[in-house]
């Protein structure tokens, strides 16, 4: 089997801002610059979410992004014809209705309770944080954490996330065969 690390970018208003000219422009520059398999639209405080995910969706589709995800909206991500949702860690209770509208869905693990929970529950996906130090995302769980957390759960793909922000660190994941890692900073 080829195995083959994915790039999930997730945006951050701090980082992309809510202008949806400048939006447009920062994301279609990151997406011709950098390589990207998943991506989201993450934004929890613009008025103008809509709009924005709209372009954001729009956009993604213009450059073959096979996975598009809306950040814990799953009927919007529907609505909008996004391909999936990535619900927060207190959405346990969404990924049913996720899946009914055949949404591929991933959901926010901070432990392995969590990752079991997901899978039990029928999730495509998760993602495992934090990794690496993450401003205010408490203590990183590490590398090896990441390692115990693929190898006890193989039936589930798990992504990277936290704190991934340079080329050793995406390599220090792909040693893991994590399915992929997922970041704001890396991709800006």
């Amino acid at each position: 089997m080829n195995y083959n690390l994915k790039h999930y970018l997730i945006t951050d208003p701090k980082y992309y801002t809510n202008d949806k000219t400048l939006f447009e422009d920062k994301l279609i520059k990151i997406l011709e610059n950098k390589k990207v398999d998943i991506a989201c639209f993450r934004d929890k405080y613009s008025n103008n979410y809509r709009e924005l995910a709209e372009t954001f969706i729009k956009i993604c589709k213009n450059f073959n992004i096979k996975e598009i995800l809306l950040n814990t909206d799953y009927k919007l991500a529907y609505e909008l014809n996004a391909t999936g949702v990535h619900l927060n860690s207190t959405q346990f209770e969404n990924i049913k209705e996720a899946k009914k509208l055949k949404l591929n869905t991933i959901i926010s693990c901070h432990s392995l309770e969590d990752i079991k929970k997901a899978r039990d529950l029928n999730c495509d996906t998760v993602t495992f944080s934090p990794i690496f130090h993450t401003p205010n995302k408490g203590e990183p769980k590490g590398v090896s954490e990441l390692k115990k957390a693929i190898n006890l759960y193989k039936d589930i793909n798990i992504i990277a996330l936290g704190g991934i922000i340079n080329e050793e660190q995406v390599k220090q994941v792909e040693e893991t065969k994590a399915y992929a890692f997922a970041s704001i900073r890396y991709f800006i």
